[in-house]
């Protein structure tokens, strides 16, 4: 045959999907080796048990960890002295070795010929024995791996310093660490016809609405492609709309808002191999918080929060407000800015939407260039791009001084936004509503937010309205919207998560904020001493002092 018409190795193991072994190494080794063809990194290593049976191994050099397998595996194994043992202990063998023999921790039996591939190239190792009609399946994998460090994408101000990385057990172990509780439950599956990507789907259990871990479920359960690379994959695929410009699925590099999302009822989801943890359901609220708002005092978080919200905005209509104002309403603005307006776009040849698009494409393309060079390279052009050609364009008279400032005002307020993804729609829908207030003036930019509400208005993630808690209103979830309340304020769970358990907050913890301080050294109380002198003091204590420091 051609070896272009070869069937593919994962289609003969799903031909073989019912194959077992049937306790002849010679044969179990031939299909084994049919499937996984002619690897210059696969090793099949022939031995003795107790120096009487015939044996092999077989592994991914690069996937092991040879030292692992040399000092528990094959040691133990190999050892003729084990033999007398087993011949007393007159248990079957396969028993004898699996129990007393092998030291490793993760060890298990495996019948079916899929299986046994499967484990084979994920970095487990097989030892085949003749007479057995199982194999034993050890658990060896070793790949290096990046060390723990700050999430790139999501800066820390106030909080751990730990991001997700690549290995899905390290990402697990991050979550365990925060959650040392019983309640947390992980479950895993595997999708992808080739790359047969690991999937957790990790939820705490009695806080959870069952109806949502059942729906994450089924959607993974119907995806059926060869490979799942990276998280954003399973964003794309169980996502409610997929023409939406808006994320409906939120994602984080850092393990405590992970953590902090479970507590609230949601499901997180993580991907070997991808640094990144999908929180699902997700409301638009969340993509303009941050894990820092729970950390500060919340007048101040409140304000800043605010001030996201103010730059949000911005950044979306402000370039739209220009055209509409400079090109149909001009009368709106105060005269003299009018003045000083209209003497900066003198000699310009082109109207404001062409300007405004211009720079607006300018800028799209210097920030993806930023974005796509070198570390090193990519600040250096920022900058340079920025001040040289925003320069030289006004000075050639392409473009007009004001609108140089207008677009780089909107472009920092998109940065304010701390999801991507959310700044990215918003970055997208900024180009549609230039062109309408272009055509239509004030009109169209009231036409373009009008569209854009009622789109979000239409959005659902996971059965739960996009713009939750503010429509539909609930009033205990606005106490975390717009601004962030104190936290002893909201006692309740999010009522949009419908979850079994609603309370966070204790009765008692509740009626201790509210109560007033107990002010345990107030000098009125304690007295005040100055120069080795008491002076007031409700009460004093047994040896006729009051209490309080009596030093200078």
């Amino acid at each position: 045959m051609l070896p272009g018409k070869e069937k593919s190795p994962h289609h003969l193991l799903e031909q073989k999907e019912k194959v077992q072994i049937n306790g002849k190494i010679d044969e179990t080794l031939g299909m084994v080796k049919d499937i996984l063809g002619e690897n210059d990194d696969f090793v099949m290593r022939h031995f003795r048990i107790f120096d009487e049976y015939p044996a092999a191994v077989m592994y991914f050099a690069d996937l092991i960890d040879k030292q692992n397998l040399n000092d528990y595996v094959l040691k133990p194994l190999m050892q003729p002295t084990s033999y007398d043992m087993w011949a007393q202990s007159s248990r079957p063998l396969q028993e004898f070795l699996m129990a007393e023999t092998i030291y490793t921790c993760e060890g298990r039996t495996e019948k079916l010929l899929p299986e046994i591939v499967q484990a084979i190239v994920q970095g487990d190792s097989v030892v085949v024995v003749e007479g057995l009609t199982e194999a034993f399946v050890f658990s060896t994998r070793h790949v290096d791996k990046r060390s723990i460090s700050q999430p790139e994408t999501e800066q820390v101000i106030r909080g751990a310093r730990e991001g997700f990385i690549e290995m899905l057990g390290t990402n697990l172990a991050l979550l365990r660490y925060r959650l040392p509780t019983p309640d947390f439950r992980v479950k895993t599956m595997r999708i992808g016809r080739v790359t047969k990507s690991k999937v957790a789907i990790c939820y705490l259990q009695g806080i959870v609405n069952p109806a949502l871990v059942e729906e994450v479920y089924r959607r993974l359960s119907l995806i059926d492609i060869d490979g799942i690379l990276d998280a954003g994959y399973l964003e794309q695929f169980i996502e409610d709309n997929h023409t939406s410009p808006f994320p409906q699925i939120q994602n984080t590099e850092r393990p405590d808002k992970a953590v902090a999302n479970l507590l609230e009822g949601r499901v997180i989801l993580l991907v070997d191999g991808s640094p990144f943890a999908l929180i699902l359901p997700t409301v638009f609220s969340q993509f303009y918080q941050t894990v820092e708002d729970y950390s500060e005092r919340y007048l101040l978080v409140s304000f800043i929060r605010l001030a996201r919200l103010v730059a949000l905005v911005f950044s979306l209509i402000f370039p739209s407000l220009y055209v509409a104002l400079i090109s149909f309403n001009p009368e709106l603005i105060p005269t003299e800015f009018a003045v000083a307006v209209a003497g900066g776009r003198a000699g310009v040849p082109f109207p404001s939407v062409i300007e405004v698009l211009v720079m607006e494409v300018s800028m799209e393309v210097l920030r993806e260039a930023t974005l796509r060079l070198p570390q090193q390279v990519g600040g250096a052009l920022s900058i340079v791009g920025v001040l040289v050609v925003g320069q030289a364009a006004v000075a050639a008279g392409f473009i007009s001084p004001i609108t140089v400032v207008i677009i780089a005002l909107t472009t920092i307020g998109s940065f304010a936004t701390p999801a991507y993804n959310a700044a990215l729609a918003l970055r997208l829908l900024r180009f549609p509503l230039v062109i309408l207030s272009g055509i239509f003036g004030l009109y169209g930019v009231m036409i373009g937010l009008i569209l854009i509400a009622n789109h979000m208005l239409s959005l659902r993630s996971f059965g739960v309205p996009y713009l939750s808690p503010i429509v539909p209103g609930n009033f205990q979830g606005m106490k975390d919207t717009l601004a962030r309340l104190p936290l002893w304020s909201m006692p309740k769970r999010p009522a949009l998560l419908h979850t079994p358990d609603a309370n966070r907050l204790s009765k008692k913890t509740k009626e201790m904020s509210e109560e007033a301080p107990n002010n345990t050294l107030d000098p009125v109380k304690v007295g005040n001493t100055r120069r080795d002198v008491t002076h007031g003091g409700a009460y004093a204590s047994d040896n006729g002092h009051t209490g309080g420091d009596h030093s200078d």
